[in-house]
């Protein structure tokens, strides 16, 4: 197996988005607020009171529910022009999460419950280990697929192909089951944090709805809101 192709595959499944958006390359930057609308500066601030009320609450979880992990989260907008709604999780160089937002997510958001929820939400992939499982998802899966075409004859293109569908496959093998337990647990951040996780997660209602598509990121919006209502009365 190459290295390199693999190497270049981990690179592109590194995020979780909130929305089926491809974050590949993205660089977190903080907003430039001086010349922003007055709807956005509202919106802004309100950005900004979540993140200093819920970013403790995340590293209090994360500390409890993890060992020898990184829970100092770099929450950040990532503020370049066009971007749509969107928000992931990510790590950077040193392994620091860093929890991004898109300056349209903050606009789009109705209200802080909103923010607080998706904000939760990013966070709980990283306490639960997701992209560390998610590349070990793609890892294997690469592995069989290569394996499969090298013993079927293939040649080095073949084999090559074939470990780039391995990977999509094993990375997307799990990513529903992932999604589910980070709004679950991002559903009891939301609500340590003193907000709404229901109210939040009215957000699934305003966004493309996925269906239950076969080796998809994302499950069924019903299914997410069904999570968050059994996980709060389980509160």
């Amino acid at each position: 197996m190459r290295p390199f192709v693999l190497l270049g595959l981990l690179v592109g499944l590194a995020a979780c988005e909130v929305v089926p958006v491809d974050p590949v390359g993205t660089t977190p930057a903080t907003t430039q607020q001086n010349s922003a609308a007055p709807a956005t500066r509202t919106s802004a601030r309100s950005f900004v009171r979540v993140v200093n009320v819920l970013e403790p609450v995340a590293e209090r979880e994360c500390r409890t529910q993890t060992t020898n992990v990184n829970c100092d989260f770099n929450i950040v907008v990532d503020d370049r022009p066009g971007e749509p709604a969107n928000a992931y999780q990510t790590l950077d160089r040193q392994g620091r999460p860093i929890i991004a937002f898109t300056l349209a997510l903050i606009a789009d958001a109705q209200n802080e419950d909103e923010l607080a929820f998706v904000m939760g939400h990013e966070a709980a992939h990283h306490i639960l280990g997701h992209i560390g499982r998610q590349q070990q998802n793609a890892v294997a899966g690469a592995v069989i697929f290569a394996g499969l075409a090298t013993l079927s004859g293939g040649d080095a293109s073949a084999v090559e192909s074939a470990q780039r569908l391995g990977a999509q496959v094993g990375a997307r093998s799990y990513s529903k089951d992932f999604e589910l337990e980070a709004d679950a647990l991002g559903t009891i951040i939301t609500h340590r944090a003193g907000y709404n996780p229901l109210r939040g997660a009215e957000f699934f209602t305003r966004i493309p709805d996925p269906g239950d598509k076969f080796l998809g990121t994302h499950p069924p919006n019903a299914a997410r809101i069904n999570t968050v209502r059994n996980t709060v009365a389980g509160l």
